[in-house]
């Protein structure tokens, strides 16, 4: 089973020393073995040369370089000749074959150990990501390395940028910006250094993420760039695959494209909205939600999340009714298919109704979104949704409204 059919490529021009990371292996077992063999029979060939007869200046055989005896003396000396050169190169093309028998068998048994290291490499990424999904970093991180170890060993080029994506997110995960980029810029120079091209959606993918940390460093400079690469990039490759054939490029593979350009607005979108600027927010959300009805439907999680973010950006410049319209749907497709963070989307719906002054209201979806926090573990939301509730209180008391124990909101919820 190759590396890219047991785990998907997220799916990626710097020098790779610039890194400090070692470069691969020149030549694998299998290719020393087969140079080793094609030496051994060219240091063969000069010989068979040797032992053929030459041509005369008239094209002639030139004849033996033996005089005759008596009693046919000659004729035997040639024929011993001739027999004990036909016995050395008899040996000599049994050695030959003995050779190229040994480098053949020492080429399957180098193709049987890269064969298991690559399943063990294969192993070691899947756990890895277990790991991750189970919040056990330092695990995780252990594995990888180990992972790097073995795919430099084998020179498995697929398994050395799979393996150093992987650990570029969970430096990203875990807050190490600095070392998570220069993961990041080693596997796209992988990627480049092979067939990959620039507007590969690997490149872009990485690119994103790249940009990403740039953002949370406040490099506004270099984020502002690195969106307006990835979007432009997608643009054009969007406009350019739209009307290519389904037998040349399927549709699954423009969908992708898409949907890439969507995180990509989304990803812009909350770059936008946390520097204050909701309208040119609202603008890429609104794009960004199109393109996951359009591709995923609108019950599709992912949608569900973005209609929820769309409503904060038209919550951030006042709009409450359109905000509220935005995310009591995302409310309702959230409760009909169990999301899993449903909790989330009650949260933003109970905020959106405290500033429409409705407290009643928001006062009960808070409770219901902590109710569900609590439910599923996310103490990190809970612990908000219970400040909001704190402001929630604050506001009221300051209209002297007791907060009221029902709510078709809430019921909904």
């Amino acid at each position: 089973m190759s590396l890219l059919r047991a785990l998907p490529l997220l799916g990626r021009r710097v020098p790779r020393s610039a890194f400090g990371f070692p470069p691969p292996a020149s030549a694998s077992g299998e290719k020393a073995a087969l140079a080793l063999a094609a030496a051994a029979a060219a240091a063969g060939r000069p010989c068979l040369e040797k032992a053929r007869p030459r041509s005369g200046r008239k094209g002639h055989q030139t004849p033996p370089r033996t005089r005759r005896a008596a009693g046919g003396g000659a004729a035997a000396i040639t024929a011993s000749l001739g027999l004990s050169v036909f016995s050395l190169f008899s040996r000599e093309t049994e050695k030959e074959k003995g050779v190229q028998e040994e480098e053949k068998e020492k080429g399957v048994q180098e193709e049987e150990k890269e064969a298991t290291k690559e399943d063990t490499i294969i192993y070691l990424l899947k756990t890895a990501k277990l790991n991750i999904m189970k919040g056990e970093l330092d695990k995780a991180e252990q594995i990888l390395h180990e992972a790097a170890r073995l795919s430099h060993e084998s020179d498995n080029r697929n398994a050395i940028i799979y393996t150093y994506d992987l650990m570029a997110n969970l430096a990203f995960i875990r807050g190490q910006m600095e070392q998570s980029e220069k993961l990041f810029k080693a596997t796209m120079s992988y990627l480049l250094t092979g067939d990959t091209k620039e507007d590969d959606n690997a490149i872009i993918e990485i690119s994103l993420k790249l940009t990403s940390i740039y953002a949370a460093r406040n490099q506004h400079e270099l984020a502002l760039t690195g969106y307006q690469f990835c979007l432009m990039t997608l643009e054009e490759k969007v406009a350019k695959q739209k009307d290519v054939p389904a037998d040349v490029l399927p549709e699954a593979e423009k969908d992708n494209t898409r949907l890439l350009l969507g995180m990509t607005l989304d990803s812009y979108a909350r770059y936008l909205l946390a520097n204050n600027q909701a309208a040119a927010a609202q603008k890429m959300y609104e794009r960004a939600l199109q393109i996951a009805v359009e591709v995923q439907g609108e019950t599709h999680p992912q949608t569900v999340v973005l209609m929820s973010d769309l409503a904060t950006a038209l919550d951030s410049q006042g709009l409450y009714d359109e905000a509220h319209a935005r995310v009591a749907r995302a409310s309702e497709l959230a409760r009909q298919t169990e999301h899993p963070e449903a909790h989330i989307v009650l949260n933003n719906l109970a905020g959106i109704l405290m500033h429409k002054e409705d407290y009643a209201q928001a006062g009960q979806v808070y409770k219901a979104a902590l109710k569900q926090a609590e439910k599923v573990g996310d103490e990190a939301s809970a612990q908000y949704v219970r400040k909001e509730m704190a402001e929630l209180a604050k506001r009221q008391r300051k209209r002297g409204q007791p907060q009221k124990e029902d709510g078709a909101e809430a019921g909904k919820a």
